[in-house]
């Protein structure tokens, strides 16, 4: 059984994508990867701004438990998960790196290398 989000009521897509927001900081800050991330929104944002846009006018899809707080044609949460899913997916790629070349080296330091 899956735990009742809907307790919080308008605000509960606005409280999904700031706690998942949260992990991609996290992410983000043990990785170090702050300005890729950066870069990767600033690149990807008008894109997915136009797509998110045009289906939402289009009625591909509707947000029901949301503020209602709208910012150039789309819900404010929606603003949030164009900033939250790619800063998501560079701390974990970096973060995977990290982990990757710190296990490199303790193979090597292991074998008797640098």
């Amino acid at each position: 059984m899956l735990p009742d989000i809907t307790v919080f009521g308008q605000y509960t897509y606005l409280v999904t994508e700031l706690l998942w927001g949260c992990v991609a900081v996290a992410l983000l800050a043990y990785s170090g990867a702050g300005k890729a991330a950066l870069r990767t929104i600033a690149i990807l944002y008008p894109f997915a701004y136009a797509w998110d846009w045009y289906t939402l006018e289009v009625g591909v899809f509707a947000i029901p438990l949301r503020t209602g707080v709208e910012l150039l044609g789309i819900p404010i949460e929606e603003h949030i998960f164009m900033i939250v899913v790619p800063a998501m997916v560079v701390g974990a790629h970096e973060s995977l790196r990290k982990l990757d070349d710190r296990r490199r080296e303790d193979t090597t330091r292991a074998i008797g290398g640098e």
